[in-house]
């Protein structure tokens, strides 16, 4: 099923008007399945005393292992019976709208390749392991669950506004590099955390980036690296405190950050809760890059 790309204008062949595609499990190779086993078993050396309670017990909740890639089936059948959720399948990256339209619908489209064996550490399109590994259990859980119902509709009222800029920042620090605030410490609880080994591991224990105090409108002006490590990790109080943040109308929020610059990714500002100022120390050894 691996291909070149993923990542798509307009619908390719064979998809419906959703962009919605057959997951077609009987067509996975053996190979790919060891490659799903090898990267879930990697992960699990890592995830315990790491990942937050909610993840882990979403994670036991769907039986992830099963031997090779899952079925959606099988898995929506579970994810279903505890939040609504379904997983979908898509050919790869789908445009903002229909992204924005599944989740409204407590839908979560997920690319249904999987990564090639000289690829492991490192993909820059998501791809099964990381949409259904790395997203799908934080589904089990209501509250996140119902987050990311906001977060969709509030990406079909952004649209409208042209204000995706800020809303893909709220996306990329909680769904995507979230840190939570537990009783047992700092947890991750990001799925481009926690589907990767190495990021695991640093976005904890690295002396490298920022670790700042979650704040809307702080979280939806500053840049992020798309190409490696973090420099800042903003941590979520809770996530019942997440969704209370989401439920609020954005459209004033907008408005305030109409005239206001984006922050650079490394800065601290005189507000901001500081739990750890990061030396930077990955960072300048590797080339600038943020959005």
């Amino acid at each position: 099923m691996t291909t070149d790309s993923h990542v798509f204008a307009s619908p390719p062949a064979g998809c419906a008007e959703d962009w919605t595609v057959p997951q077609a499990w009987g067509d996975y190779t053996a190979a790919e399945h060891a490659t799903w086993v090898t990267l879930y078993e990697r992960q699990m050396k890592v995830l315990e005393g790491r990942a937050c309670p909610e993840y882990l017990a979403g994670l036991a909740a769907l039986d992830l292992h099963g031997g090779g890639i899952p079925d959606f089936d099988k898995l929506n059948a579970r994810l279903s019976a505890l939040t609504g959720w379904q997983v979908v399948a898509v050919p790869g990256l789908v445009p903002e709208s229909v992204f924005f339209d599944h989740l409204a619908e407590r839908r979560f489209p997920a690319g249904r390749f999987i990564r090639r064996p000289d690829q492991l550490d490192y993909l820059q399109e998501p791809d099964i392991f990381h949409d259904v590994f790395g997203h799908v259990p934080m589904l089990c859980d209501p509250v996140f669950a119902d987050y990311m119902v906001e977060y969709g509709r509030g990406g079909q009222r952004a649209a409208g506004l042209g204000q995706l800029e800020q809303l893909a920042r709220l996306y990329w620090y909680t769904v995507e590099f979230g840190l939570l605030q537990t009783p047992q410490g700092l947890r991750i609880c990001g799925a481009g955390i926690v589907s990767s080994a190495t990021e695991s591991v640093f976005a904890l224990e690295s002396p490298s980036p920022n670790r700042i105090g979650f704040e809307l409108e702080r979280v939806m002006r500053t840049r992020y690296r798309i190409d490696d490590f973090q420099q800042v990790y903003f941590v979520i109080p809770s996530l019942s405190e997440l969704l209370r943040v989401t439920l609020q109308d954005f459209a004033p929020v907008y408005a305030r950050l109409a005239d206001q610059e984006a922050l650079a990714i490394d800065a601290i500002l005189p507000g901001d809760l500081v739990l750890q100022r990061g030396d930077q120390s990955h960072a300048r050894l590797a080339s600038p890059s943020a959005r």
